[in-house]
């Protein structure tokens, strides 16, 4: 039986390759001249991979993306909008957590270098954008439904980073997992009141409506009474 090791894809090389670099010279004197010659390849073939080199500083982001817009796009009408963005917040995590040391070489990295900061940040902005289109397809049906999708999936995405760079400020010490899951409680309580230590579903149901008929030359303060007495106010 073979033992030899598992040879790295040529993707996972030009990563490397440009991780060593960038942790000896530093991001801005590395080119991608210095990579492909690191790693031993053409570049063409970087460029196969990576649009520039910005992109080789996120590999895993792409095919993040794709995941958690299949798994949102797997939902059932039964799930719950929120629980299931929570869910897909977790596989981001997930992500990062499948290895520390290299999440947290980028994590100080980006700290560096303003560019690759305002990179990052549009990464957010799609994942943030997934999240939304998802909400606001679950929420149609609501008067405040784009709002709500909007505010909830802006939400969601801040506790996941809250999560994350905590865990990536420690060295990557620790559970997470259980960072994240923390974080995305505090939204799920905030946004689902039933969540809530002590909640009930009775919390959340629409508020009474009364219906009142009346003459319409009867007073204004006779018709406030009227469903003042009907809700047992007064």
């Amino acid at each position: 039986m073979s033992t030899n090791p598992v040879k790295p894809s040529m993707r996972d090389s030009l990563v490397a390759a440009a991780f060593q670099l960038f942790l000896e010279r530093g991001y801005e004197q590395t080119t991608v001249d210095d990579i492909v010659r690191t790693a031993g390849v053409g570049r063409r073939s970087f460029f196969r991979y990576f649009p520039s080199k910005e992109d080789v500083v996120f590999p895993d982001h792409e095919q993040s993306l794709a995941d958690m817009t299949e798994f949102l796009a797997a939902s059932e009408d039964g799930d719950d909008p929120l629980e299931r963005v929570c869910e897909a917040t977790r596989l981001v995590m997930r992500m990062y957590a499948e290895n520390p040391t290299f999440s947290v070489q980028r994590y100080r990295l980006t700290r560096e270098v303003a560019g690759l900061r305002t990179y990052e940040l549009s990464v957010v902005w799609r994942y943030e954008k997934v999240l939304g289109d998802y909400l606001r397809t679950r929420f149609a049906d609501r008067r405040d439904g784009t709002l709500r999708a909007n505010v909830v999936a802006a939400a969601v995405v801040a506790a996941h980073n809250h999560a994350l760079r905590h865990w990536l400020r420690s060295g990557g010490e620790g559970d997470p997992l259980a960072e994240v899951d923390r974080a995305l409680e505090f939204v799920r309580t905030t946004w689902d009141p039933a969540a809530a230590p002590g909640g009930t579903a009775a919390e959340q149901e629409p508020d009474d409506v009364v219906v009142v008929i009346a003459k319409r030359s009867t007073p204004m303060w006779r018709v406030v009474r009227e469903v003042e007495a009907s809700l047992g106010e007064g």
